[in-house]
């Protein structure tokens, strides 16, 4: 299984990214999938995450009405829509592959991607 993500960049805050993760090597659409993020020198934070039909949707206070989470699984494919962008937003932002019912916590996640880069401006 192999999670690789992409999209990342320096944008403005106020400004809008989209970052993608393809999945290759199983059953994506069988998989929750979530987004998580780490900023320099702090620890890991759940960001958003989707059951496998794509009808339910979960987002951490800090992000909520902000970024919007989706998948097109024909393409095995999960994206994170990220809108009116602030500086605290800059961080490493990785997908991961969930382990049945999943949650915020990283243990439930059995496959991470290698990270796409988000940094925010003021």
């Amino acid at each position: 299984v192999q999670l690789v993500e992409s999209g990342g960049g320096l944008v403005q805050a106020g400004g809008s990214l989209r970052i993608s993760c393809v999945a290759s090597g199983h059953t994506g659409d069988i998989y929750t999938m979530a987004w998580f993020r780490q900023a320099p020198g702090k620890g890991l934070e759940w960001v958003s995450e989707i059951n496998s039909g794509g009808n339910n949707t979960y987002y951490a206070d800090s992000v909520k009405g902000r970024f919007t989470i989706s998948r097109d699984n024909a393409k095995s494919t999960l994206y994170l829509q990220m809108n009116s962008l602030k500086p605290e937003d800059t961080a490493l932002y990785y997908c991961a592959r969930g382990l049945g019912e999943t949650g915020p916590e990283a243990y439930e996640y059995d496959y991470w991607g290698q990270g796409t880069q988000v940094t925010v401006s003021s």
